[in-house]
């Protein structure tokens, strides 16, 4: 079902743990893609809980396999929740009320920052290697995350795309909040979301049967394995 830019799945409104895993929901996204199949279309992951769900979407439609590399910027006493996020380019944004209602001083703010920008250009180092950055104007790019709660994050790589000169963008994600989805949607050309929620109460990992994370050793892994399959390097076409 279609909603302006938004794509979902009817059957799967409102349900928690439709999916038995990353892969599975990665599978799904591709059923809801499949006019991509072939295409010169860019798939690209988050780290690392969406490389498992990108990849198999990209092995499904024959698509090749990058990663945009963003991490949120974590509370200094709860590394789940963030107020912010730092994209590959250095792409920085801040929560600002959250940060007030943290009660976070600037100096912690700064910090936060540091600490996660240092984990981003490794992590870019350590998935990306020495390889030059995809060509993105005039060409499709699929970002791919494993869900999305706030979407904070996932606006941040947005925004990172859209100066990297991406040209049409989507969003695919298995799950999501539709408060994040309207967010989201403001800076891409679709959203699509298999598993759409809402309600006072959201977690992602709610809508898997088997959730766990994903290392980035791991991650590096599947990448390794796509680009493998693909020949080598992902497919600039």
């Amino acid at each position: 079902m279609a909603d302006g830019r938004l794509y979902f799945l009817p059957e799967l409104r409102g349900r928690t743990r439709v999916f038995r895993d990353r892969a599975h929901a990665g599978a799904v996204l591709a059923g809801m893609l499949g006019e991509l199949r072939g295409t010169d279309a860019l798939v690209l992951a988050v780290p690392a809980g969406g490389v498992p769900v990108a990849a198999e979407l990209a092995r499904r439609l024959d698509l090749p396999l990058d990663v945009a590399v963003v991490s949120k910027i974590t509370l200094p006493w709860n590394t789940e929740a963030g107020y912010g996020a730092v994209a590959f380019d250095g792409t920085i944004r801040i929560n600002e009320p959250l940060v007030a209602r943290a009660g976070l001083t600037a100096r912690q703010v700064e910090a936060g920052i540091e600490e996660t920008l240092a984990k981003v250009q490794r992590r870019v180092r350590a998935l990306r290697g020495k390889r030059q950055p995809p060509r993105l104007a005039a060409r499709l790019a699929v970002l791919v995350d494993d869900g999305l709660a706030s979407g904070f994050t996932m606006a941040t790589a947005v925004a990172a795309l859209r100066r990297a000169g991406a040209g049409r963008l989507y969003v695919a994600v298995p799950t999501a909040h539709e408060e994040a989805v309207g967010r989201i949607a403001q800076g891409v050309d679709a959203v699509y979301v298999a598993n759409l929620r809402s309600g006072p109460v959201f977690a992602v990992a709610d809508a898997y049967r088997h959730w766990r994370d994903v290392s980035e050793d791991e991650a590096r892994r599947i990448l390794q394995a796509a680009q493998g399959a693909a020949g080598g390097e992902p497919r600039d076409r």
